[in-house]
């Protein structure tokens, strides 16, 4: 059954499927880090992409769809790799990296959501507001990761060449 609203409907599940991604991976990136730094700033991210998504899935509600519920089953694959890989580097680097990279993803899939010309302006809205705490999380691990880069350049000892 389609209703008026499908698109938007279809447009913000795939958002939120990615949103649920983000969330669950700073989770396990804040299991996988031993810095207390970085645990708790994975933690807060966490939390937030979880409460993003909750924003997202009542936009949903209220135009009359069904919320996405689980994040993506490709999602939890890549998960899993991450983790083996970081199991066998043992860096911080590769924790960062891969949070980073997943960072990309989602900022890149909300972009694209923006530039949808069949998406209402309300929805559109919704994925605007949204967007904004999606680019502060992408700009702060970009950051970081370039800053970790640039430690581990300058002979920092605890990123060995």
């Amino acid at each position: 059954m389609s209703t008026p609203n499908h698109h938007d409907i279809k447009v913000l599940n795939g958002l939120i499927e990615t949103t649920l991604d983000s969330a669950d991976g700073y989770r396990e990136a804040a299991g996988e880090t031993e810095d207390r730094r970085f645990k708790a700033l994975f933690e807060k991210r966490s939390f937030e992409r979880q409460g993003l998504a909750g924003d997202l899935k009542g936009a949903v509600l209220t135009l009359g769809g069904e919320p996405e519920e689980d994040g993506s089953v490709l999602a939890k694959a890549h998960r899993a790799f991450l983790d083996v890989k970081h199991a066998l580097l043992r860096d911080e680097q590769a924790v960062v990296n891969s949070v980073e990279n997943g960072e990309d993803f989602i900022k890149a899939k909300f972009e694209k959501a923006l530039d949808d010309s069949d998406v209402s302006e309300a929805t559109r809205e919704t994925i605007r507001r949204a967007y904004a705490t999606v680019k502060d999380g992408h700009d702060q691990m970009r950051d970081l990761k370039h800053s970790l880069e640039g430690q581990k350049d300058a002979g920092n000892p605890l990123f060995p060449n």
